[in-house]
């Protein structure tokens, strides 16, 4: 049953955090202010590669009411910050590799001060060559950006006789695929406000996906215990992948330090478009064969990933690209060669989807071009080739077996969308020529009214008698998968607590935050679900480094998972440590009573018997449970090999005008093999957000750059999609069917939503108009072309 109100019923709830921010009452954390609070701002390089020569902060220091400027020599611990690998320089010593790069930072009593106070801040640079093409960098001649060279990483995997398998192929198809460099564009850009306490403390309001990786970061840099330093975060502003690392925080905490004094920092959008992480750039070349019947025999693989001047999670991001231009069909041979290179654009790093969304655009595209060679049906030429039930991962590595696979593709041909298509297209060959658009009434282009315009082209019983013969309708499809969780190799802990406090209130915490995302509906769904509180019972606590265990990062599709995992393993101890209390205050069996809405029931009437707050004031000692385990991981020793994987198929109707190449996307379907839906709105909302997301990557959104500068330097430029390209219509099918014994629960669905839209959208395309794309976003030049009744001048427009 498609998701939605009316088929969730009473599980449709209100978010927790929903009328606070449709109200404007949850502040934006960059909002917050102070008492004696100063403004501080970042000095960013201009230049994309240069030496620095000289810094001179003496006339800034002079001005009245300039509070610090700070540079590298002014770094009391590491001058470094990044996740997994911390090359990233808090402040530049000797050289400036990309446009944003930090120099120096000033606190002053007003925003206006501390602009000024950066213009006079003098910077000798010495220009260097400019690195910006990731195929040149990889040469032996090209200007080394770092000692260990301009190759961050790279990843192979071989597995067979790929030369004997091309040479038993009956087809053959070679593509490259380039992706863009897309922004995350959240509301809220980078930025907060860092207290200096009373007691030596710091705290930092800032938002972030990784509270105690953010404070354990600082304490390098500050050179301080980790102790000293409280990170809160807020639900509010988004993230999407671009607040995982660290970004303006090193420069306000330092600053506030300085000063002894609470210092607001807030990037505007031109601050965050040039310092802010974007999603990595792929240029992805395949070649791939199969047998005459449509076996899947040689796949061979080649990924060029630009990284931008520093690591990241460059390296994390192309290993799960690797795996998944791999994806879900089986191979009598592979051959996978990947490169992360560094350059001078702009910095690359953490987006949703992590890597699956350009390798699996490639991947998807060579299967239907493959169909097209085979002349099958592309949705045939997967499920030839799909693993099964009992096979294993990419990488051959054990994973969690589900159906998910063939229950999604089974999804696609069995939904309304897909009976349209097949519909029109048995109205179309069976129909006699529509008439032209000349035996009807002259329309201003673009005017027509929207639903005579798609149904008129579609060829459906519903056409009306007009038909624009440069509107073009087209359907495609994708099949994807998604691995969840950090993978084979990475520390990635999970944990939460349950406790009774003082006041009668269930405290729920974990170390997740939430941005946005709906983490905290989820979190009250599944404890009132679970353990039968209501939601007046509750208090859910994420967001503070000072209250919460550590439940790893809330990334990779993971949080909801494991705060279904972490809530069953807490479940019968919690409740057992309730009732035990209960029965002795209430001089009862244990067995007689049940944890109800608002307190301690009796089993059999549903009576409430003991309130929690008088169960909480009779306990000796507080009730408290909290677990502590890991992300479950595949029993191999491939570095980023995942062990549970989302199942989605996504099917698409576009309509392509082609006098001006644009394509509008009407109709989407996704089913979604996830396991147990835990919050339904959640569920719906993530899907067609991350299908949002994708709308932009594969038709408008790229952050153009030029020898390491950004042509694209505000949103005036860059179209991120809005309503108004989203009024067609998302269909959602859950699947939540697991096997007997699943111990895993939910999947993850945070970035599924997001990675199979470009490919169905691009194969939609060709059914349209006869055109591959091979290239995102789609050029609408690329499509244009001047219909025969234009070159004739009978068109009435």
């Amino acid at each position: 049953m498609a998701l939605n109100r009316e088929t969730s019923g009473n599980r449709w709830r209100i978010r927790p955090d929903g009328p606070g921010k449709v109200t404007g009452g949850l502040a934006y954390l960059t909002d917050l202010s102070a008492p004696n609070m100063l403004h501080g701002l970042v000095l960013r390089s201009p230049h994309a590669h240069a030496r620095i020569a000289e810094v001179r902060t003496e006339e800034a220091l002079a001005l009245p009411g300039v509070h610090a400027v700070l540079t590298h020599a002014d770094v009391p611990g590491l001058n470094r910050f990044g996740i997994a690998h911390p090359d990233h320089p808090v402040f530049c010593e000797e050289r400036v590799r990309f446009v944003g790069d930090a120099v120096a930072a000033v606190a002053a009593d007003s925003a206006e001060l501390a602009m000024e106070a950066l213009a006079r801040i003098e910077v000798d640079y010495e220009y260097l060559p400019v690195v910006s093409d990731p195929e040149l960098a990889m040469r032996e001649d090209a200007p080394q950006l770092h000692e260990r060279g301009n190759i961050q990483h790279r990843n192979d995997y071989v597995r067979g006789d790929v030369e004997a398998a091309f040479a038993a192929s009956a087809h053959i198809v070679e593509d490259t695929y380039e992706t863009p460099r897309q922004m995350h564009t959240y509301m809220e850009t980078e930025g907060g406000l860092f207290v200096p306490e009373a007691d030596g403390r710091l705290t930092v309001y800032s938002a972030t996906q990784h509270g105690l990786m953010d404070r354990m970061q600082l304490a390098r840099i500050l050179a301080r215990p980790e102790a000293d330093i409280r990170i809160v975060s807020s639900p509010i502003g988004g993230s999407f992948g671009g607040k995982d690392e660290l970004n303006v925080q090193p420069y306000g905490a330092l600053l506030a330090l300085a000063c002894g004094r609470p210092v607001k920092l807030h990037n505007n959008r031109f601050e965050s478009v040039r310092a802010g992480l974007k999603r990595h750039p792929m240029r992805i070349t395949m070649k791939t064969g199969v047998d005459a019947g449509g076996k899947l025999l040689a796949h061979r693989v080649r990924i060029v990933s630009d990284a931008g001047p520093y690591s990241t999670l460059s390296a994390e991001v192309l290993n799960f690209a690797v795996e998944h231009t791999l994806g879900a069909y089986r191979y009598e041979a592979v051959e996978v060669r990947s490169f992360c290179v560094f350059t001078n654009n702009g910095m690359s790093g953490e987006f949703r989807g992590f890597g699956g969304n350009q390798a699996l655009f490639a991947l998807e595209g060579q299967l239907d071009r493959l169909a097209d060679k085979l002349g099958i049906d592309p949705w045939e030429l997967r499920r030839r080739n799909l693993r099964q039930r009992g096979d294993p991962g990419p990488f051959e590595q054990p994973i969690a077996q589900t159906d998910g696979a063939r229950q999604v593709w089974e999804a696609l041909p069995a939904s309304r969308l897909w009976l349209e298509r097949a519909e029109a297209a048995a109205a179309a060959e069976a129909a006699p020529a529509a008439p032209t658009a000349s035996a009807a009434p002259a329309a201003p282009l673009g005017m027509t009214p929207d639903a005579d315009l798609r149904s008129a082209s579609s060829g459906t019983a519903e056409a009306a008698t007009l038909q624009l013969p440069w509107l073009k309708i087209g359907y495609g499809a994708s099949f994807v998968m998604h691995g969840a969780g950090l993978g084979v190799g990475i520390p990635d802990p999970a944990g939460g607590r349950l406790t009774l406090a003082p006041d009668g209130k269930i405290e729920a915490a974990f170390g997740y935050e939430e941005f946005g995302q709906g983490l905290i509906a989820s979190l009250e769904q599944m404890l009132i679900e679970k353990f039968g509180f209501a939601g007046s019972d509750l208090r859910l606590v994420v967001g503070d480094t000072d209250a919460v265990p550590d439940s790893g990062s809330s990334t990779a599709s993971r949080a909801t998972s494991m705060m279904w995992q972490a809530l069953e393993r807490m479940r019968e101890p919690f409740a057992h440590s309730l009732l035990q209390v209960a029965s002795r205050v209430l001089v009862l069996p244990k067995e007689r009573l049940r944890i109800g809405e608002g307190g301690v029931c009796d089993a059999a009437s549903g009576e409430r018997l003991l309130a929690y707050r008088e169960l909480a004031q009779s306990a000796a000692e507080p009730i408290a449970c909290e677990t502590s385990f890991s992300y479950p991981a595949s029993p191999v020793e491939r570095v980023g090999a995942h062990y549970l994987y989302t199942y989605c198929s996504v099917g698409v109707k576009v309509e392509v005008n082609t006098l001006t190449g644009r394509v509008r996307v009407l109709d989407q379907f996704h089913a979604v093999a996830a396991g147990p839906v835990v919050n339904p709105q959640g569920f719906l909302g993530q899907i067609e957000g991350g299908a949002s997301m994708a709308l932009g990557f594969t038709l408008t959104e790229d952050a153009v750059m030029n020898s390491g500068m950004y042509l694209t330097r505000n949103l005036d430029s860059y179209l991120v999609p809005t309503i108004a390209e989203q009024r067609g219509r998302v269909e959602v099918l859950p699947i939540e069917e697991l096997p007997d014994g699943d111990a895993h629960g939910p999947r993850g669905i945070g970035e599924v939503g997001s990675v199979g839209l470009a490919p169905a959208i691009a194969q939609a395309v060709f059914n349209a108009v006869g055109k591959r794309v091979s290239k995102l976003p789609i050029d609408p030049a690329e499509l244009q072309e001047v219909p025969d009744i234009v070159k004739e001048g009978s068109c009435p427009v």
